[in-house]
Parts: structure tokens; C-alpha cells; sequence
């Protein structure tokens, strides 16, 4: 398990370090002392698990979780002194939580959960996504082997095939990895709009609406992806338009 230790406080990293030397399959590639340099090292290093502590200068950790980019996500454990902090973070999708000073023997459990959340990097992805909505919705898309974590804004469009569904980006199609009813609802609030059965399109990307007949409507997405809205979805979002 490559291990990236998180912390503002050098006497608090030096006492994680030496605790984790006891634990066996643990290697320690690296030490932030804020949010910012944490994500430099993630992208660098690449580590299996990040002790990361919620309270630091530069850059939280919430924002460092939000932040977080590419197909190959850590599991992540977060490391406080605020116990409601900790409750938040762990209810929120972190893999576990430390309550500082930290045990030896919850150190030891919160590795061993993070070595076996690593085995199941869709589950990884979807940790990451929740503790990201602390304030954002995340959505996870499959590029080949990686999950990757998109912004909502970055997405023009979500469709159906069959029983797959695919995240239309301006660059590229993603698998998303949950049916379009949860993305749905997963997005209320936000401006997607379901179009068709097979199709829920962002509203900011839309940049026309055609009629192909009566019953039909056809909208082209920033990228010109074409889009078909159904009769029965068409009012929905024509008033979204303000049509």
C-alpha cells in the first residue's frame, strides 16, 4: 500500500510515519503539510491511500477530495481532532476515520479497510464522489480500466443504449456507472433535463432547438451532438429555455 500522510502538523505526520512502520505491506512515498501539496503528490506519486487531515492552511481536505482528478483514485482516510468533522467525512464516503492522537490498533483497521476498498476501484470512485458533494455532486464515469470524476458542468449530456449509458463530454463518452433514474435524481437541482426516456441533456450546452415534427423536437448540444426530445419532455425543457 503506498501511503501519502496529509497533515499541517510535522510532530503529527512523524507520529503517523512511525506507527505505520510496524504495519506490514505499508510503504510511505510521501508527506504534504497542505492541501495543495497533497494534490501535486497524488498526481506524482500515484498512492494506494492518503491519511489526509481535514484542518489545514493553503487548502482543506474536503476541497484537496474535490479536487482530485484521473482515472486512479486513493482510497482516502481521513485524520482529524474534530470528532463531528471525522463523522461527516467517514458518513460522507471517506473509507474510515482517525480521531487524533491516533491508536496504533485503529490505525492497523482503518489500513486494512483501506487495502480492501482498493480491490474495488468503481466503490473507490464513488467514496471519492461522496465526500466531494460536501459541496459539489460528482458524477463517475469508466474510461477503459479508470473511473474518473467529472463536474457536472463538464457534462453536456447523458444517454442510453440499451443497458448501457454514456457521458457525453466536449472531448470524449464516458460509461457512466449508474442507470439514468439515480443519475437523475442524483442531479435535482442542477439544470438537466430529462428529454427522452434514453436522454437527459444540460441545459447550459444546449445552443438549439429544432422541430422535426409535431410530436418531436430535436436539440444540438456546444459539441453538435444532436439530441431527440420527445413530445411528452418537450414543454420541460422549452420552459427551462424560456421559450
Amino acid at each position: 500500500m503506498k501511503t501519502l500522510i496529509v497533515d499541517d502538523e510535522p510532530i503529527a505526520r512523524r507520529v503517523l510515519r512511525q506507527e505505520l512502520a510496524s504495519v506490514a505491506d505499508v510503504v510511505i512515498v510521501g508527506e504534504a503539510e497542505n492541501g495543495k501539496q497533497a494534490l501535486q503528490q497524488i498526481s506524482a506519486l500515484h498512492p494506494d491511500l492518503v491519511l489526509l487531515d481535514l484542518q489545514m492552511p493553503v487548502m482543506g481536505g474536503f476541497e484537496v477530495v474535490r479536487k482530485l482528478r484521473g482515472g486512479r483514485l486513493p482510497a482516502v482516510v481521513i485524520v482529524t481532532a474534530f470528532d463531528q468533522h471525522a463523522v461527516e467525512a467517514f458518513e460522507a464516503g471517506a473509507v474510515d476515520y482517525l480521531l487524533k492522537p491516533v491508536s496504533d490498533e485503529r490505525l492497523r483497521s482503518a489500513v486494512e479497510r483501506a487495502r480492501k476498498r482498493c480491490e474495488n476501484p468503481l466503490e473507490l470512485a464513488h467514496d471519492v464522489a461522496r465526500i466531494s458533494a460536501a459541496e459539489t455532486r460528482k458524477i463517475v464515469g469508466r474510461h477503459g480500466e479508470d473511473y474518473v470524476l467529472l463536474d457536472p458542468d463538464e457534462i453536456l449530456a447523458f444517454q442510453a443504449e440499451g443497458e448501457l449509458v454514456w457521458i457525453v463530454t466536449a472531448q470524449q463518452r464516458l460509461l457512466a456507472t449508474q442507470p439514468l433514474r439515480v443519475i437523475e435524481d442524483h442531479l435535482k437541482g442542477q439544470l438537466f433535463r430529462r428529454v427522452h426516456r434514453n436522454a437527459i441533456v444540460n441545459v447550459n450546452q444546449v445552443r438549439k432547438m429544432s422541430a422535426l415534427s409535431s410530436q418531436r423536437w430535436l436539440v444540438t448540444l456546444s459539441n453538435s451532438v444532436e439530441v431527440v426530445v420527445s413530445k411528452r419532455q418537450a414543454h420541460s425543457i422549452r420552459s427551462v429555455l424560456r421559450w
